[in-house]
């Protein structure tokens, strides 16, 4: 074992406020302590999302995953093209910290796993010869529903400009499991036991980035209130409502304040053993979606490659 889930993402933004309003928006929960912004789901005690406010442009400060044989991996990280680094400043000195060919920043760190979620109530469809729902309703009032809050952070989408050594580090150093690909443009992998289909994807890109958290909430239904709430507050881009061909997920995502995503997804394919799961390398037309609306422009823009070269401003955050 190696990798087991994703834990958190770091960004440096120019200002913590514009973020804060659009992740509680979305349902997180905010502490905030002067320019630094930690983010949670409810009922977490651990933050998801970190926001460092000070510097010039957003930019990925770093991700973190929950992991064992810690050991093991910092063994393996040199010979994978990757490098053991130093805490960075005003981060602890705990864990093992890595980058990755590319230079990404990852944090790796022993933590014991997340409780269980509590059972939802099913989403029964009726469908022909199949009939669950009798002599009621499947859907309320629109008053009769409180505001769609995310139960976890389930995924990190980041762009890389050489997926495949990226794949290679993740698989080969970190343990995790290549779980689908659309040829060299996008890849998605997973922990190799009892793991959401993805928990780390990468998508070319002339640069290093972070283009999407996805938070799972309990169904379709709630997949398409939250997205329609998030967007009407955020005021920005949106695609969805939708549902991927790879990783079979509902979704719709809502632009941030600086052009990267958020995503609630519901019912994503679990790979309870990789080692009996076939990848498959997808033709691009099934790289996005099997249905859904035209996607947006700039949905794979890299808004951190068009700032690449400036240097991030030095800043001290206790993180």
């Amino acid at each position: 074992m190696a990798v087991l889930g994703a834990l958190s993402l770091t960004l440096e933004v120019p200002d913590v406020v514009p973020g804060v309003a659009f992740y509680t928006d979305a349902g997180l929960v905010a502490d905030i302590e002067g320019q630094v912004a930690r983010l949670r789901c409810e009922g977490q005690d651990r933050e998801s999302v970190i926001l460092l406010g000070g510097y010039p442009k957003k930019r990925l400060h770093h991700i973190s995953l929950r992991a064992d044989d810690l050991d093991g991996i910092a063994g393996r990280v040199a010979a994978q093209g990757g490098e053991v680094v130093s805490a960075p400043a005003g981060f602890a000195d705990n864990g093992l910290w890595v980058t990755d060919p590319n230079g990404m920043l990852i944090h790796l760190s022993e933590q014991p796993a997340d409780p269980e979620l509590a059972e939802a109530t099913p989403f029964e469809v009726n469908a022909p010869g199949r009939l669950l729902r009798k002599r009621r309703s499947a859907v309320l009032p629109r008053t009769a529903y409180t505001p769609v809050r995310p139960l976890r952070l389930g995924h990190i989408l980041v762009f890389s400009p050489d997926v495949d050594s990226s794949v290679a580090f993740v698989t080969s150093a970190l343990g995790m499991g290549l779980a689908d690909r659309a040829q060299d443009v996008i890849a998605f992998t997973c922990a190799r036991k009892d793991s959401d289909h993805h928990v780390v994807a990468f998508a070319k890109s002339p640069a290093v980035g972070f283009h999407h958290a996805s938070f799972q909430v309990c169904d379709p239904d709630e997949v398409g209130r939250g997205g329609r709430a998030l967007l009407a507050k955020a005021g920005r881009g949106d695609w969805g409502f939708g549902r991927h061909t790879i990783g079979s997920n509902f979704f719709h995502y809502i632009q941030d304040p600086w052009g990267s995503w958020f995503e609630y997804y519901s019912d994503m394919d679990h790979i309870d053993d990789h080692a009996l799961w076939t990848p498959t390398n997808y033709a691009m037309e099934d790289s996005l979606a099997s249905w859904g609306p035209e996607v947006p422009h700039d949905f794979v823009h890299n808004y951190e490659a068009d700032a690449a070269g400036q240097p991030s401003a030095p800043a001290s955050h206790a993180a």
